[in-house]
């Protein structure tokens, strides 16, 4: 009876790893954002990774905000969200607010 229970619960065991092994990875998440901090006026454009829960643009401003707010800035808009495929191409001009907030 117990080397029966050991086998059920080894082969649960397994199922169970290998079900998880199986799910796919979720896809990570990106917004560009435009934001300005007053007195004097200064303007950035960044780039912030985002849980899955906010990847759209209206769901993204409400994480975005408070997070660029830290630092001192407003956030004044959410141009787009994106996947890792649009990560590279907005390096550059993000500069050093890629992914700093």
């Amino acid at each position: 009876m117990v080397r029966a229970m050991r086998c059920t619960l080894s082969t649960s065991l397994l199922a169970l790893a290998l079900s998880i092994a199986a799910l796919p990875a979720a896809a990570t998440c990106y917004a560009d954002y435009k934001a300005k901090m007053d007195d004097p006026l200064r303007l950035h454009y960044g780039v912030i990774e985002l849980p899955e829960d906010a990847c759209s643009v209206e769901a993204a401003f409400d994480e975005i905000a408070p997070r660029v707010a830290a630092g001192g800035w407003e956030l004044l808009e959410v141009m787009s969200v994106f996947d890792d495929a649009g990560l590279e191409p907005r390096r550059a001009d993000a500069g050093r607010y890629f992914l700093a907030f």
